[in-house]
């Protein structure tokens, strides 16, 4: 009998039927609805025999125009998920007052913000983010793809499956009831001995894993791959913004990894990081967690500051006002935001040294970003603006962003800090800057390169429709919070006593509802669009008349990218060319070698996330069994030499004829 229990624990470790949330009416309504779903996509695929062409044409691919777009898909449905749990957040807070206990029990109430704040920024805005760097830099930069390829492949599917993990703690267990940055003694074992922080632990491992080698394959292929005569002070603003957000991922994601594993090992193994005893400190944790977390915010908003002054420029009919200004300025951020992390905790009792130094910096670091914001003013002062959608996004973020910095400066004062901190006050300032950023620079981005991707513009109607309900919705789902915080109210707080208070926070219900129309009408957007592609569609490869280099091939682009390797004059690529005269080589084609697509990213990712299930339940079998196929699919990958083709001259000469023949006739 010892031996059969034993045996069932090495098996299935602290999983059993308990862990599926039975008494939970909401989950298991989710269940049914993703079943659901699940069913439909399965049989449409087979239906319509899409297996195949989905693994070999997307799943396998390691080119970085088809791997950008799975990570823009990716956030997109992240987005659903997370913003689900938003409305639930807001429609707790709207009806339990007094008597009411609204619908959201404490604990799931506290599972629900945690989920919100980890999908939002681990799974919606560095997907977008990366996906879009993805995209454009290589083409920018007039590079065939990134530096390493099936890199680039295994790093999109690492963050996938880390996904997959938040997703799973749904329908088996339960996720972190702790905040989205798990602080300790909360986050231990004593705190916490269900498995919700082990999911958070493991899906951010997994998911972190692919981030950081997502970064270095970026910045090897900005600083070795650029066409020739581009020098450093001639890439496009966004290939610098891209190329700073991948030096901060290097260099703050191995501290996220570091203070994930101690985390593990106080709970695993009980060792004594972050305890209070023996030696132990958890505001250690806190300041690690912070030394990451600050860069975070800056890898997040530097490729939409990127965004916005490609579009700024193209819609102004100028080149960009200040090009040097602006590279400088995004260079300071980037060191700059190493020195502010301890703003996030003034209250910690560092002392008025500390807490001065940090506030200094702190107001120091919004010079450089209030000089972008002249820049752009500048380059649309006396230009031709054209207020096309990517355009309506970039004013929107222009007027948001700034009082959302206001209101960071204010908190950046330790004494406003004091009375502010942890309060509602904060989470309107963090969700301005955010959603009015980076949220809002996405949407931008979408906008306008996905003529490039694709070949038809999006629809106008409903893309206009999208940003004016997020852009009122917004204010009116944080402007209250605002008002809140002044207040006094506390985040986190799932029941309130005081019914003056109800109104602040259904007003702040509508504004989600709101921005719910917002994301609505950016999924119909995209359908309408797919619906009419045939009227929307663009030859030219630049419908906008954008100004950098990555306009100057077909749309979408060949596998190939470029036939000849451009060579290039300045930095303002459409100015150059309308200066120098532009004419496509009409012979001299000769093949190209490419990389074959591979399933072992795929693979090996699957693997880590099975290790990782195995881990989070303390399934040791599994775990191991995992740890052993996944060393065997790495070692079979490395010793797999059979993974390039060319495509042949001829093939390359009757793709650019077809191509010029399309320029030709458009114009």
């Amino acid at each position: 009998m010892l031996d059969h229990i034993d045996m069932t624990k090495l098996i299935f470790g602290r999983l059993s039927w308990e862990a599926i949330p039975y008494h939970e009416p909401i989950l298991i309504g989710t269940f049914a609805m993703v079943a659901l779903g699940g069913i439909v996509v399965l049989g449409l695929l087979t239906k319509y025999r899409l297996w195949g062409p989905l693994w070999r044409d997307w799943i396998t691919s390691i080119d970085h125009k088809k791997i950008g777009i799975m990570y823009v898909i990716l956030g997109i449905v992240m987005l659903l998920r997370g913003f689900a749990d938003a409305l639930m957040m807001r429609a707790q807070q709207a009806l339990s007052f007094g008597d009411s206990a609204g619908f959201l029990p404490p604990h799931h109430y506290d599972q629900v913000f945690t989920a919100h704040g980890v999908i939002m920024i681990f799974f919606v805005a560095m997907p977008l983010v990366t996906g879009l760097m993805n995209y454009v830099v290589p083409l920018q930069i007039g590079a065939r793809d990134v530096a390493f390829p099936f890199l680039n492949n295994f790093s999109f599917w690492m963050t996938t499956f880390g996904a997959g993990l938040v997703m799973a703690s749904l329908f088996v267990g339960e996720f972190a009831r702790t905040g989205w940055l798990a602080y300790p003694p909360l986050s231990g074992i004593l705190g916490s001995p269900d498995v919700g922080v082990d999911y958070y632990i493991w899906s951010l491992q997994i998911a972190g894993v692919g981030t950081l080698l997502s970064g270095i394959n970026l910045i090897a292929t900005i600083v070795k791959m650029r066409a020739p005569g581009m020098n450093m002070m001639k890439m496009p603003v966004f290939t610098w913004t891209a190329l700073c957000t991948n030096v901060l991922i290097v260099a703050a994601f191995p501290i996220l990894t570091a203070v994930l594993g101690m985390l593990s090992l106080d709970r695993m193994f009980g060792t004594n990081f972050f305890t209070n005893d023996l030696g132990g400190n958890a505001m250690m944790y806190v300041n690690l967690i912070w030394i990451w977390g600050h860069p975070e915010v800056y890898i997040l908003i530097l490729p939409a500051f990127g965004i916005f002054s490609e579009i700024v420029s193209t819609f102004s009919g100028k080149r960009l006002f200040g090009y040097t200004s602006m590279v400088y300025a995004t260079v300071v951020i980037t060191i700059l935001s190493y020195l502010v992390w301890l703003h996030h905790f003034f209250t910690m009792g560092s002392g008025a040294s500390v807490n001065s130094f940090f506030g200094i910096t702190t107001m120091i670091i919004s010079i450089p970003t209030g000089a972008k914001i002249f820049n752009w003013l500048f380059t649309m002062y006396r230009g031709r603006i054209r207020f096309e959608v990517p355009m309506l996004w970039t004013i929107g973020f222009m007027i948001t962003f700034v009082i959302g910095g206001m209101t960071g400066v204010m908190l950046a004062v330790p004494p406003a800090d004091f009375v502010l901190h942890n309060s509602l006050f904060l989470i309107a300032h963090f969700h301005n800057v955010i959603i009015g950023g980076v949220v809002f620079g996405m949407f931008a981005g979408i906008n306008f390169w996905f003529p490039k991707a694709f070949g038809y513009k999006l629809d106008d109607f409903w893309g206009r429709c999208s940003f004016w309900f997020w852009c009122i919705g917004f204010w009116v789902a944080f402007t209250p919070l605002y008002v809140l915080g002044f207040m006094g109210v506390t985040r986190r707080m799932s029941h309130f006593e005081d019914p003056s208070l109800q109104i602040w926070f259904q007003i702040a219900a509508f504004g989600a509802l709101l921005i719910a129309a917002g994301i609505g009408s950016f999924i119909i957007q995209l359908v309408v669009s797919y619906l009419r592609r045939d009227k929307l569609r663009d030859t030219t490869g630049d419908p906008w008349g954008a100004r950098t280099l990555e306009w100057s091939t077909s749309s979408p682009p060949p596998d190939y990218n470029f036939a000849f390797t451009p060579r290039v004059h300045d930095n303002d690529a459409w100015a150059d060319m309308k200066a120098n005269g532009y004419t496509r080589p009409q012979d001299g084609f000769v093949p190209i070698h490419m990389p074959k697509n591979t399933g072992a990213g795929f693979i090996i990712a699957a693997l880590s996330a099975v290790i990782g299930f195995g881990l989070i339940w303390q399934m040791w079998l599994l775990a191991g069994a995992g740890f052993i196929a996944l060393m065997a699919a790495i070692i079979t990958h490395t010793f797999n030499y059979k993974r390039d083709y060319y495509i042949s001259a001829d093939d390359v000469v009757l793709t650019e004829a077809n191509r010029t023949r399309l320029l030709d006739s458009h114009v």
